[in-house]
């Protein structure tokens, strides 16, 4: 297996699922000829050519929409929005007919399409290029909301994606595009939708993240282990559903629980799994649970991205008010 880092892995799964399935199509702003603006799609255009990765207009809502049409007449279309920030204008499709045709159509059009965007922080992006509004999907039925943070897991994932049957929200964390890489299987291969990975055992406690928290999470548990506190690390993988047995488990196992993200504080996807395990895991947990987020603010410029958004010294003080309760 060669080692990349995620964005070849995202470039080497949309090639060998257009090799394998001519009815998968890319299009979004800078997708062909400049191969995307993270270079997610380089070289695309030059296998397959324009007919089935399009070079689109600015103009999401088009994108979207398009994406939509496409799904329904029968093809498999993989829609780049730049920035998650950018999505907003494409909103309305997404929320009003990608999401709802399934079930407007009595169960006769499904919506077998993606929309990729590189979300969060860490790269002390401008402004609109920043946000982790995840939380704005997953509250809408009929969507799947997906967010890798391995090269492995981006390749497996967006494999998966492509071939699901509905729509697809594919967020992928801009700080990990070349962040590190790993093995990555040549061939294609799929990740499940819907499934957590345990990232790292433990016995003490139980951190849960996606993303770009997923390096956090782990350089805190490896920080606390030298302190004997033996921290259990979930990879949520998947945001709408999420594996709920995976976690509960967890906490049944450990007591305690941590869950990090980037996004705001409030109605987030941490305020649902912390609700969950109160309803499901009361009486196993020994301390309250904790939230490690990001401010309720609207995502600040580079100068103060680092003060608002989680950093390990963050989760290493939540560990030990947990622990220490």
């Amino acid at each position: 297996m060669a080692r990349k880092s995620m964005i070849q892995a995202i470039n080497e799964a949309l090639h060998q699922k257009m090799e394998d399935d001519e009815t998968v199509v890319v299009l979004g702003e800078d997708v062909g000829i400049d191969g995307g603006v993270f270079r997610a799609t380089l070289g695309l255009i030059d296998k397959f050519g324009e007919s089935r990765v399009m070079d689109t207009p600015l103009a999401e809502s088009s994108i979207v929409g398009a994406a939509i049409g496409m799904a329904i007449n029968g093809l498999k279309p993989v829609a780049e929005i730049q920035f998650l920030g950018f999505i907003y204008q494409g909103f309305d499709q997404i929320l009003c007919h990608a999401a709802r045709y399934l079930h407007r159509s009595q169960g006769r059009y499904s919506i077998p399409m993606v929309v990729r965007a590189p979300y969060g922080a860490g790269v002390k992006a401008l402004e609109h290029h920043s946000e982790s509004t995840e939380a704005h999907f997953a509250h809408i039925p009929g969507l799947t909301v997906v967010i890798p943070s391995t090269p492995k897991d981006a390749k497996g994932l967006l494999i998966s994606s492509i071939e699901h049957p509905g729509p697809v929200i594919y967020l992928e964390p801009k700080r990990l595009y070349r962040y590190k890489k790993e093995e990555v299987p040549e061939e294609i291969y799929r990740t499940p939708i819907g499934k957590a990975e345990t990232v790292r055992e433990g016995a003490d406690i139980t951190l849960v993240g996606w993303g770009g928290m997923i390096p956090v999470m782990q350089e805190a548990a490896e920080h606390v282990d030298n302190e004997g506190v033996d921290a259990e690390v979930i990879d949520l993988r998947t945001i709408l559903p999420f594996d709920v047995e995976t976690i509960t488990k967890s906490v049944e196992k450990t007591g305690r629980l941590v869950i990090v993200h980037e996004a705001p504080r409030s109605f987030g996807v941490g305020a649902e799994i912390a609700a969950i395990v109160g309803e499901r895991n009361l009486l196993h947990l020994l301390a309250p649970i904790q939230r490690v987020t990001g401010y309720d603010i609207i995502p600040p410029l580079s100068k103060l991205e680092d003060y608002n958004y989680p950093n390990s010294e963050r989760v290493v003080k939540a560990i030990h008010k947990t622990m220490e309760f």
